[in-house]
């Protein structure tokens, strides 16, 4: 007969969670539960005065042509950032996946990247496309092409997509290397004496067994052009040229510590803050299908 065990009242599980709930109510709720509270607010530059308008900040926000201009921008911003940084992600994944000598070496030298700051890798593509001095900037020079992304919105947007997407290369690369190791080998040995060649083995067995780590890398990556690309565009063009490459998180920026707006730029918060709610509650019923599935 197989005994009972039964464990007394103990404070010690409150106490192991207890930092990591502090955590979330000083850094996450609270913040966030002021954020909201503000965006009902008009408050002056100094806050000596408010007015509780409800969602007038919201109507207005909607009503802004420079706000749906900023939401499609940013739009285009992630999806592109998402799409090349994993595209060219899983090509280099691919390609170490099938390196036999040092491939350790390959590895590390294309995780490195992960470990740059954003400002920081906003400032290394700063100076190669320097309108004077960028290496860049001269080969482009000698095909006839003069870049100057201080003037020209296009190619702004462009530099801060590129720096964006590099710097998310090895975080992609890294789960699409696992999600391909960890597929079955007989698999692939199957369709090669099948007579299927690399390029179709991939398109019909590698990439239908890792579609659950792309998915989860697109919502991460989606995530992550919306809020942690502020340090590159900061560095890189600071949403110029004429507000080219200002995407919502350094709207909320501007509007709020620069035009100080305070609540219009609470209103903002809160609009993106339902935005990652949203990717997070599509990505785990997505897993939750996957799991049952």
């Amino acid at each position: 007969m197989i005994k009972r065990v039964h464990f007394g009242p103990s404070a010690l599980p409150y106490l192991l969670v207890a930092p990591q709930v502090i955590i979330t109510l000083v850094f996450f709720i609270w913040p966030a539960s002021q954020a909201i509270y503000q965006s009902l607010l008009v408050e002056d530059a100094f806050g000596l005065s408010t007015e509780f308008v409800w969602f007038d900040n919201f109507v207005e926000l909607f009503e802004d042509e420079h706000y749906l201009k900023a939401f499609g921008r940013t739009a285009f911003f992630s999806f592109t950032v998402a799409f090349s940084s994993m595209a060219f992600a899983l090509t280099l994944a691919a390609m170490a996946d099938r390196v036999i000598k040092g491939a350790t070496t390959y590895r590390t030298l294309l995780i490195w990247p992960y470990a740059v700051a954003p400002v920081i890798s906003g400032a290394l593509w700063v100076f190669m496309f320097d309108p004077t001095l960028g290496i860049f900037t001269y080969m482009l020079g000698t095909f006839g092409y003069e870049w100057n992304h201080k003037l020209n919105g296009n190619e702004a947007m462009f530099l801060v997509i590129i720096a964006a997407a590099w710097k998310q290369v090895a975080y992609n690369f890294l789960f699409f290397l696992a999600g391909m190791q960890a597929i079955p080998k007989s698999l692939i040995e199957a369709a090669a004496i099948d007579g299927a060649g690399p390029i179709r083995r991939f398109c019909t067995i590698i990439f239908p067994l890792i579609s659950p780590t792309t998915f989860f890398l697109l919502v991460i990556n989606v995530v992550y052009a919306f809020f942690e690309t502020f340090g590159i565009i900061d560095a890189v063009t600071q949403g110029g040229p004429a507000k080219a490459t200002e995407i919502l998180v350094y709207k909320v920026f501007n509007d709020g510590f620069i035009g100080l707006d305070l609540g219009g730029s609470a209103a903002q918060s809160v609009i993106l803050m339902f935005i990652v709610i949203s990717l997070t509650v599509i990505q785990f019923r997505y897993v939750e299908k996957k799991v049952e599935y």
